[in-house]
């Protein structure tokens, strides 16, 4: 078994698929740099993040595929809780570059379908954290989010909440990664919590924290939900499927 120890970064993946053609040697598994090697393998190369070979790499996919098959890529790999996302990308662009074709819509290869698969989920889940992040108005103006979305899709959203919310400054967070994107009415950065403010990391702003106007519009929201549901019509499993249990905690109206 041929392993590849590389520092888990796209570019450290594409870079990989360099390394194989150059050595003419291809992984079998791929692992992070620090990962205890198993008991069993016949070699192991570590490979070094370089940003020219994943260029080059990337540039032979673009004369390869479409375009939209290179975003299916980029999107795959925001699945970062699928088992073993980076090998089944990699043996994607293995198939591609190989071929003397697209293989883009050639479903019968179970590496096409597992990535189409994928790539369907991450959108998902990106339509997911448009319709049910909630913001919060802060002290301070700034409107806030913590969510927790099953992929790392934030990057994908922020184009979305920049257009809709252009004239409020706003923050959305992904708590499980740690990390989030600040917007200051100008400018979208990327933002972590350090050490000292970690205690925003929650799904729900403090009262020390919360604007007091958003505590009055938060009650009337949840009145008003109370008010127009109809307890004849209602239909608990249809509601789940329309609107996941897992989503509800970031909800004011199921609080």
């Amino acid at each position: 078994m041929v392993i590849f120890k590389y520092d888990k970064s796209f570019e450290g993946l594409l870079t990989c698929v360099f390394d194989a053609y150059f050595r003419r040697s291809f992984p079998d598994k791929l692992m992070y740099v620090d990962d205890v090697l198993p008991l069993f393998y016949d070699e192991a190369y570590t490979v070094i993040t370089d940003d020219e070979k994943s260029k080059r790499v990337w540039k032979s996919l673009e004369n390869k595929i479409s375009q939209s098959a290179l975003t299916c890529i980029t999107s795959c790999w925001l699945a970062d809780t699928y088992q073993n996302i980076d090998e089944l990308i990699f043996r994607y662009i293995h198939k591609a570059v190989d071929a003397p074709m697209s293989i883009e819509v050639d479903f019968g290869d179970a590496d096409v379908l597992a990535m189409s698969k994928v790539y369907k989920q991450v959108r998902y889940e990106r339509l997911r954290v448009m319709q049910f992040v909630r913001f919060q108005k802060a002290y301070d103006g700034t409107y806030f989010a913590a969510f927790e979305p099953l992929y790392n899709v934030l990057a994908l959203v922020v184009p979305h909440f920049r257009d809709r919310f252009a004239d409020q400054k706003w923050l959305i967070y992904d708590v499980k990664r740690d990390f989030g994107y600040y917007y200051d009415l100008s400018d979208v950065r990327e933002f972590t919590f350090n050490e000292e403010n970690g205690t925003f990391k929650s799904y729900v702003l403090s009262d020390k924290l919360i604007d007091d106007d958003e505590k009055l519009f938060q009650s009337l929201w949840k009145t008003y939900f109370k008010a127009i549901a109809i307890k004849e019509r209602l239909n608990p499993r249809k509601h789940r499927q329309d609107m996941p249990v897992r989503y509800w905690k970031y909800l004011t109206e199921k609080q």
